[in-house]
């Protein structure tokens, strides 16, 4: 083999369950010659797919330069990697210092997306995550102070003061700092939090809660780690009706039905009223 076919697929593996891949990244896996892999973050299930011949690698023990020497290795014998991850690797997947290091190396480079575990919780809770005329934003972040410095501009307060869905990442081991952040910011004591431990997986803990009661929540049964937070209004709603699907909507397929379109006009006539001048 050249050198020139050497490559590396960062592959999104998903939440946990093995099934939850994509079958781009199911077909990545199947292609390579080895395979890295964290055993703390991803289900050995996901192996599957690989060859009888492939090489697997824990990374769970790894380094960065543990994991770039298979990097440097792949380039001189022209093979071809898939690094899995779990999630998605554009999520707190430290992926952009890999394609870097690759770049440098001139390893041709592929990203497989996954599904990330707030799209996970969102689907087993059942609740839309952008409902209309309750939220339209996600705000996906993590408390501050941790390993990883935040910056400056960035923190719970700051962005609870929009008042939209948040999915924490990555804070669960100080429920109480993120409560007080949250209700510092703006959000009403009730506003309802999905709290979802190893979503997808087998041991899976799932609950619903209000701000008011996080920390107790999360304390009550032990959950320092692998926990997202879903936060908002949006999670509690129920009543509304998007425009999609309207009788009075139209657009390229549907043409809009007369008299529900000057109703639907009058209703967003009252809904910006309502918002003010400046909305």
């Amino acid at each position: 083999m050249s050198a020139r076919t050497a490559k590396v697929t960062f592959i999104g593996a998903g939440p946990g369950a093995a099934d939850l891949i994509t079958l781009r990244g199911a077909r990545a896996i199947a292609a390579a010659d080895i395979l890295i892999w964290a055993s703390s973050l991803v289900q050995e299930a996901v192996l599957e797919h690989a060859r009888p011949d492939a090489e697997i690698v824990d990374s769970a023990a790894l380094p960065m330069e543990g994991v770039v020497a298979i990097y440097e290795r792949a380039l001189a014998e022209g093979l071809h990697v898939a690094r899995i991850h779990s999630g998605d690797p554009s999520l707190w997947g430290a992926v952009q210092e890999q394609l870097e290091r690759c770049r440098e190396l001139g390893l041709e480079t592929e990203i497989v997306p996954g599904v990330s575990a707030f799209s996970a919780v969102a689907a087993i809770a059942q609740r839309e995550l952008t409902v209309p005329e309750v939220a339209q934003s996600v705000i996906l972040t993590r408390l501050g102070g941790g390993k990883t410095p935040m910056p400056e501009k960035e923190s719970i307060r700051a962005f609870a003061a929009h008042g939209t869905t948040m999915a924490v990442f990555l804070s669960a081991a100080r429920s109480g700092q993120l409560a007080a952040e949250l209700l510092e910011g703006g959000y009403p004591a009730d506003t309802p939090v999905i709290v979802a431990y190893r979503a997808t997986w087998e041991d899976e803990e799932v609950v619903q809660c209000t701000i008011a009661d996080l920390e107790e929540t999360v304390k009550a049964r032990k959950l320092w780690k692998h926990t997202l937070f879903l936060v908002g209004p949006a999670l509690g709603s129920q009543g509304t009706r998007s425009h999609l699907y309207h009788p009075g909507h139209f657009h390229g397929f549907r043409r809009a039905e007369r008299g529900a379109r000057r109703e639907l006009l009058a209703a967003d006539a009252v809904l910006a009223q309502q918002a003010g001048p400046d909305a």
